[in-house]
């Protein structure tokens, strides 16, 4: 089976890195799937997106992610965003208490937090 070198990288900390057979991502574009043999690609991340990896031999990874880029190249794939939690790390009550919030940084960040734990749930 074909696989994919997959990473996942924030300004402060690198996610998670290894072999994936699929990754999707949210972009300004809409939202696009990398299977092996994708085409070269770069794309800019969604304000408030999410990014979901499935590993060859692991759980599905589901991540918020805010702002950024997804570039691919051969059967690698690379996220840099410029802010990314994992879905599992959320803090639901924290994130729905910041939709409030007039920083619209801290509003959008929020927003992709939930989005990422509704679809980590499914």
């Amino acid at each position: 089976m074909a696989e994919l070198t997959a990473q996942l990288v924030s300004v402060d900390r690198m996610l998670w890195s290894g072999q994936a057979s699929i990754v999707t991502a949210q972009t300004t574009e809409g939202e696009i799937g990398i299977l092996p043999g994708h085409e070269p690609l770069l794309g800019q991340l969604k304000d408030n997106g999410v990014v979901t990896i499935r590993p060859v031999d692991g759980e599905r990874i589901v991540a918020a992610v805010q702002g950024g880029f997804l570039a691919v190249q051969g059967e690698r794939v690379t996220i840099l965003a410029d802010y990314a939690i994992f879905a599992s790390e959320v803090d639901s009550a924290d994130a729905e208490s910041h939709l409030q919030d007039d920083d619209a940084v801290t509003k959008a960040r929020s927003e992709a937090e939930l989005a990422a734990v509704r679809r980590a749930s499914h």
